[in-house]
């Protein structure tokens, strides 16, 4: 199933087995979440379908397989099922040949961990100023907050002088943390890379990797689909197609 196909919700008929020698997720077009894990797919070179799925009427079958009820989620033809970002892109990187994306070595390993971690509270903050702005309130303070953080990751690629937050090549940190620096343009936060040159050169680097123009969306549809999303229209997961 293309990625692009419109999402399932509730009453929709419950997908047959997954097919062999291929991996199905079940996603949603514009989420962040999601995105990690479609670039983890991507590096990979895994042969995958995607369902997209109604994330605000969501089919029974998909909260059995997920009673979290969220994506990303992994099925594989046996049945597995596998759900949370970090958890399916760790689960890839194991079961997959390819190019590694998570360090071997115990210490690298935990210290893109702790990245993640700490990126964690970025995002908390990024919706937290997203719902502020919808509500029609002064994020002012809330965006110098925001600059604050990314000056903080900025200083690791500093001290580090690398290219990417792991070293000099494109890894699990990097895909980790990308999907919401695609998205500041979007929710008007791109602003809050100023002074930040590591961080900004990052993201010109980040944008010419191969796994991120492939799930990449563009501006204009990213925003179309915020639009709708704010303004609670189930029309909105569909947006585009």
């Amino acid at each position: 199933m293309a990625a692009s196909a419109k999402c399932l919700g509730k009453g929709s008929p419950a997908p047959g087995p997954v097919p062999e020698g291929m991996i199905r997720l079940y996603s949603m077009r514009f989420c962040p979440f999601a995105q990690r894990t479609r670039l983890f797919l991507e590096v990979k070179g895994v042969k995958f379908e995607t369902i997209n799925i109604n994330l605000k009427d969501k089919p029974d079958w998909f909260t059995e397989k997920n009673p979290i009820g969220l994506v990303p989620v992994l099925e594989t033809p046996k049945g597995q099922v596998i759900y949370e970002s970090p958890i399916t892109c760790e689960y890839l990187d194991e079961v997959y040949a390819g190019k590694k994306l998570i360090p071997t070595d115990p210490y690298e390993k935990a210290k893109q961990k702790m990245l993640v971690e700490h990126f964690s509270k970025v995002i908390a903050h990024y919706y937290k100023i997203t719902m502020a702005k919808k509500n029609g309130e002064d994020t002012s303070v809330l965006e110098k907050e925001m600059k604050c953080k990314f000056n903080q990751f900025n200083e690791v690629l500093a001290n580090q002088k690398s290219q990417f937050f792991g070293g000099d090549s494109v890894s699990m940190i990097d895909y980790m943390i990308w999907p919401w620096f695609e998205r500041l343009e979007v929710v008007s936060l791109n602003k809050c890379l100023e002074h930040t040159h590591n961080l900004k050169s990052w993201v010109e680097r980040m944008k010419e990797d191969p796994a991120v123009k492939a799930t990449m969306s563009d501006l204009e549809t990213y925003k179309g689909f915020y639009k709708l999303y704010l303004e609670g229209n189930p029309d909105a997961y569909d947006y585009g197609l």
